[in-house]
């Protein structure tokens, strides 16, 4: 399947002379830094990767840069659509909007928990953005995104450890400028953008940038009649622009967003997605089909997902409420032969979310949709540069500093549905030897109450009876405080060695400060009373299974009332170097020559979860309550050591970038949902051999990786403890204009991006979790080994008229990949094509245009990411097992990506 995939982007890659985004493209040769200075001569793309503008093709870093036409031809509002003009970058959402996850070169962090930073990083107008699934939203008139790709562990507010995705908004200018535009499309899609920009007076001006979107959602919900995964947003930034001298400028920008949306609906995964499903959703074969049946599943729900049908519990709801607002004031103040740049940023986010969290018509889970199952991010930063040169411009020196204060702050109110105990108790009953009792319309789900368990019969049924009463319990109000205190000093010099020749050392001190508190609130009181009766017990060999089977149910993800009032608070602190070194080498003026090493990082932090203090069966009280689990949270910095050589050539006509890259990353910080709880674990390999014990399992008796002891096998010494993830590959990326109005591109990514071969789930070489038994030696989840992306434009005059045409085609081919971080092997993606288009009309000087669009344009399903469906696994016995079925007779849903979408859009600008 791989060889077929990559013959497909191949041959159309050589034969349409296609692929990646148009990068260069021309810009007027009087644009003007702050200086006053020419900054770019014609067909020159200008970018501020290090902090300085330049050339792009000047620039010995990875970077694609992303021209406001092109992300105009290709239908961008939001950076998800740069997945098709930059193919080492692969953005997704899942469980909600805020939970975006981008990725560079198969690196990434993904967002269900907001404790863990992006190991991309997304700036707007110089201004860190704290996770990046912030960055899916409306962003308004561009002037262009930079994608820079590996760790940036120099320059920018936040160190970031897999990459860069910078977005820079169109300034106010100094004449008077308007423009709108109105889109129409399928399912309903309205969406209105426009911008004024006037001069205030000689030295100011403003501009006003304003979108409304509308459109309905790509899911219908069969069981409360209204459709899921819809927008309904809008933005508005304002700007100022200050001039008062030809060395001064400042520039005010503040911004507002709202979303009132339901997001993110998921359908169960079928054999016809996936063929390592084979019988899992057949009632005959899996005994947790017959429950969620017997209890109300439609069996329709478990076929043909992509017909779009959800099946949501009744009066449940995936309704959100989003705001995003801020402001940030630059100053560029040339000194001289100095250069003063100050950045004050203050932003401020909230996201409640309600959910389905089961994703079944059966009630097992739910979030109600309030604030008391929100995301909050306050953050104050400051970040002051000075630039110059010195020894007659034989160096170009740069010093800064970074401060910022984040208050995160997390509210969860996570609870067992209406029909929770029910399906616990049935879970256990049809999955053991209790199978014959199984009667769904009974009390715990028992048709009899027979003497099976001995003297301790009674107890057992009454533990029963307390699961199947478990019913709308569970979270209250969980509350999670976390400050982020975070400042840094840097420097970044370029020595002129000779003509043509650079030396670039750079190097970052960051230091970290983070405290966390929590307060939980829990009405879960059958856990609490199951405990007691049932730990007694539990030494009872022929016991120990059924009652870790009923507390585990009883007690899952730490919901007990025991934590009711229960309050915990700790403290983190880091610090690290970090840095970069290039040798860069310009034979002629059109050639670019570059080898580095970088240093990237990125900051330690807590799991916002209370279900990673400890496995559910055991009380706090009994393993020194809840403060004493603390430590359980915390997990440790993310470090990688990059090394890259590579070559730009560029010429008015045509343009070559080729990089080959290998990064090593230790403490990979891996964030998974196991079908219970998430688990968060620091990834290192281990020089020693672990004799398999980094993949072995104490759940399937009968498979070869068997091992009773699998939970404390695989440790490694800490001397040994190495590096865990490997990213290593080459990059090419290419343009051509052949003729003024006509620009294609070339573009290739392969990415070797995988764990290595003996794993260890943290830095002291503790075991790897059973859960993450799949990765050692394995590709990483949604990092596809091969990416190919295509665009042609063309814009003819028509005839004398003044009038031009468009026509503009991208496409992207993808590999074969897991989208799973644990690697189940049912999560796997068959590679796949996607192919936006547009043509149009346009008036003279482009004053008005009329455009037809398509995306995805042959409709092309896939899935963005295949999780376990919680709670939902059934029965450990054959033939379910390991390998083959390494969660057993679990179930698997996934997030859809988005199906085909058209339209019209009309745009006018004077």
């Amino acid at each position: 399947m791989r060889l077929r995939l990559m013959s497909a982007c191949a041959v159309p890659a050589l034969v349409m002379a296609l692929a990646a985004p148009a990068l260069a493209q021309e810009t007027p040769q009087d644009q003007q830094d702050a200086g006053g200075r020419s900054v770019q001569a014609d067909n020159e793309i200008i970018v501020t990767a290090q902090g300085r503008a330049q050339a792009l093709a000047d620039v010995p870093l990875a970077v694609s840069a992303v021209s406001a036409e092109t992300l105009q031809q290709t239908g961008a509002n939001d950076i998800r659509a740069l997945n098709q003009v930059a193919p080492s970058l692969l953005v997704s959402s899942t469980g909600s909007e805020a939970n975006g996850s981008a990725r560079i070169r198969g690196i990434g962090t993904v967002g269900d928990n907001p404790g863990l930073e992006s190991s991309v990083a997304v700036f707007i107008d110089g201004v860190y953005r704290s996770r990046s699934g912030i960055g899916l939203s409306e962003l308004g008139d561009l002037e262009r995104i930079e994608v820079l790709r590996g760790p940036q562990g120099t320059l920018f507010g936040r160190n970031a450890s897999a990459g860069i995705i910078n977005i820079v908004s169109k300034k106010p200018e100094s004449t008077f400028s308007a423009g709108a535009e109105a889109t129409y499309g399928n399912y309903d899609t309205i969406r209105l953008q426009g911008f004024v920009n006037v001069p205030l007076s000689s030295t100011v001006a403003g501009r006003l940038d304003g979108v409304y979107m509308k459109r309905d959602g790509f899911y219908q919900d069969v069981t409360n009649n209204r459709d899921i995964n819809n927008r309904d947003r809008y933005f508005l930034r304002g700007q100022l622009l200050f001039e008062p001298t030809s060395d001064i400028q400042i520039r005010v920008i503040g911004d507002y967003t709202h979303r009132n949306e339901e997001c993110c609906g998921a359908v169960y995964v079928d054999s016809s997605i996936n063929p390592y499903i084979g019988d899992l959703n057949s009632p005959t074969a899996n005994n947790i089909v017959r429950v969620l049946r017997d209890l109300g599943q439609p069996m329709a729900a478990f076929s043909n997902p992509y017909s779009r049908n959800l099946y949501v519990s009744k009066g449940r709801s995936y309704g959100g409420i989003t705001e995003d607002w801020g402001g940030s004031v630059q100053l560029d103040w040339n000194l001289g032969n100095v250069k003063l740049t100050s950045i004050t940023g203050y932003r401020n986010y909230f996201s409640s979310q309600g959910a389905d969290t089961d994703y079944s018509a059966v009630d097992l889970l739910y979030r109600a949709p309030n604030s008391d199952s929100s995301r909050a991010f306050e953050t104050f930063s400051q970040e002051l540069r000075l630039n110059g040169t010195a020894f007659n411009e034989k160096l170009d020196w740069l010093v800064g500093g970074y401060f910022a204060n984040e208050d995160l702050t997390l509210v969860d109110n996570l609870r067992f549905g209406t029909q929770y105990g029910r399906f616990a108790t049935c879970r256990i009953v049809s999955g053991s030897a209790l199978a014959a009792l199984y009667n769904p319309a009974a009390a715990g789900c028992l048709a009899a109450r027979p003497a099976l368990f001995g003297a301790a019969s009674p107890l057992i049924y009454a533990a029963f009876d307390r699961l199947d009463g478990i019913n709308d319990r569970g979270t209250t109000r969980d509350y999670f405080k976390q400050n982020s205190r975070n400042w840094a000093l840097f420097t970044h010099n370029i020595f002129h060695v000779t003509k043509g020749l650079d030396l670039t050392l750079g190097l970052r001190y960051t230091n970290e400060r983070k405290r966390l508190n929590a307060t939980f609130g829990n009405d879960n009181t059958a856990c609490v009373a199951n405990q007691t009766a049932l730990l007694p017990l539990r030494s009872v060999a022929s016991l120990t299974a059924t009652i870790d089977g009923i507390l585990g149910l009883s007690c899952q993800g730490n919901s007990t009332a025991e934590l009711n009032g229960a309050a915990i608070r700790d403290t983190r602190k880091e610090d690290q170097f970090t840095g970069t070194a290039i040798l860069s080498y310009k034979p002629t003026d059109d050639l670019l020559l570059y080898g580095s090493y970088s240093r990237g990082y990125k900051a330690g932090g807590f799991n916002l979860d209370k279900s990673a203090l400890k496995v559910p069966i055991l009380p706090f009280a009994a393993v020194g309550g809840a403060q004493a689990l603390t430590g359980n949270l915390q997990f440790a910095p993310e470090t990688n050591n990059a090394f890259e050589i590579g070559l730009k050539y560029s010429t008015r006509k045509f343009s070559l970038n080729v990089s080959a890259f290998r990064q090593q990353f230790k403490n990979f910080q891996l964030n998974t949902f196991n079908g219970t709880v998430f688990l968060v674990q620091n990834i290192n390999g281990c020089t020693a051999s672990l004799g398999g014990g980094d993949r072995d399992q104490s759940k399937f008796s009968t498979a070869t990786n068997f091992s009773a002891a699998a939970s404390t096998t695989g440790a490694c010494s800490s001397s040994n403890v190495s590096y865990g993830v490997v990213s290593q590959g080459v990059e090419l990326e290419a343009s051509l204009v052949p003729a003024r109005d006509f620009r294609v591109g070339l573009g290739l990514t392969y990415a070797d991006t995988h764990y290595r071969n003996q794993l260890v789930g943290n830095d002291a070489g503790g075991p790897l979790d059973q859960a993450l038994r799949r990765l050692p030696g394995q590709q990483l989840s949604n990092a596809p080994e091969i990416v190919s992306t295509a665009s042609v434009a063309w814009t003819p005059p028509l005839g004398n008229s003044g009038l031009s045409g468009l026509i503009y085609f991208d496409a992207r081919m993808t590999g074969d990949y897991n989208t799973g971080s644990d690697l189940f092997p049912q999560k796997i993606q068959d590679g796949y094509a996607l192919f936006n288009g547009r043509i149009g009309i346009r008036g003279k000087d482009e004053r008005w245009a009329i455009e037809f669009w398509g995306q995805n344009i042959f409709n092309q399903n896939y899935t963005q990411v295949v999780f376990n469906s919680p709670f939902q696994e059934g029965a450990a016995t054959a033939p379910f097992t390991d390998p083959k079925y390494p969660g057993g007779r679990q179930l698997f849903s996934a997030y859809l990506a988005e199906p085909r979408t058209y339209g019209i859009t009309l745009r006018t600008r004077f």
